[in-house]
């Protein structure tokens, strides 16, 4: 064996099995590269509806604030990172779409409150919002210092408390609304070495079907997505392997959904998940409401 190609098999180690503990984390943050997902530019479900999506500077975030504009949605997004968020709105508006990125950390209530605000200032209302702001981790419990549980929970849960506390009084008074929360598939069954992660990911299940039954009769839908193995640049960052060769990195990814993605054995993109927040946004199931919504390749469904 020659030194390459030991240093191959030695990332192919490392990639796999930090894969098993790690990928189904990234879900909420996902980037993912685009696999035969048809485009949908010809459905107008969001024509002169206003979209507002937070964590949209990457992944699914990203995806879905481009699907929506595409379908005629007035989109205003945001993310911390202000270079992402203006490549977004250029591309969406290129594309004739109507698009308007903020800076906002929503780990800052009062942020998020101005945010939502400005946009229903700007756009004149407010009717879909996609809370899909998160982060991830991968640590023992005891590992965890108390600074990153702050973080996270701060992020997953506080973040999507604020943003529906903000958005929902305008929701009501324009008479309803939609909105879906990104969760995860660890909402449902979990892994070793996610016990924060797992715990803000169940939190926001709570919030959502509580908030279905508090709104439901006001006319505001709130569902929950529960994305499982997405394709994440957070991932491949965490793992070191950012750098690699893309066929080897998605050579190691289809070898690991082979074994762990039991339906379609394949990890998923961040495009097929936006196109599910899109379906629980839109007013194509109105009797669809505080529902938890999988979409894993059937990874979960697997004894």
């Amino acid at each position: 064996m020659t030194t390459k190609d030991t240093m191959r098999f030695e990332r192919r180690t490392l990639l796999t099995a930090a894969l098993g503990s790690t990928a189904v984390l990234a879900a909420d943050v996902a980037c993912g590269s685009p696999v035969g997902v048809p485009s949908v530019t010809n459905r107008r479900r969001f024509e002169n509806k206003v979209v507002l999506v937070t964590g949209a500077t990457s992944g699914i975030g990203r995806a879905a604030a481009i699907a929506f504009a595409a379908e005629g949605g007035k989109v205003a997004f945001c993310g911390r990172r202000e270079h992402l968020g203006q490549e977004v709105q250029q591309r969406i508006r290129q594309s004739g779409g109507e698009a308007t990125y903020y800076r906002v950390d929503v780990r800052n209530p009062s942020e998020v409150k101005d945010f939502v605000d400005a946009v229903v200032g700007q756009y004149g209302g407010l009717h879909v919002a996609f809370n899909n702001a998160g982060i991830s981790m991968a640590k023992g419990l005891h590992e965890v210092s108390m600074e990153e549980w702050n973080d996270l929970m701060d992020t997953n849960v506080r973040g999507v408390f604020a943003a529906m506390h903000a958005q929902i009084p305008h929701m009501l008074s324009g008479g309803g609304g939609s909105i879906v929360v990104t969760s995860s598939v660890q909402a449902l069954a979990t892994r070793k070495g996610s016990s924060a992660y797992t715990a803000s990911k169940r939190a926001l299940v709570g919030i959502v079907q509580a908030a279905a039954l508090e709104y439901g009769t006001l006319g505001i839908r709130v569902n929950a997505l529960c994305p499982g193995t997405i394709d994440t640049p957070l991932v491949r960052r965490q793992l070191g392997v950012e750098h690699l060769p893309e066929e080897e990195v998605q050579a190691l990814a289809a070898e690991w959904a082979r074994a762990n993605v039991h339906g379609l054995q394949r990890i998923g993109t961040a495009e097929e998940t936006a196109q599910a927040a899109l379906m629980l946004a839109s007013d194509d199931h109105p009797y669809l409401t505080g529902s938890t919504f999988v979409i894993d390749g059937a990874m979960t469904v697997a004894l």
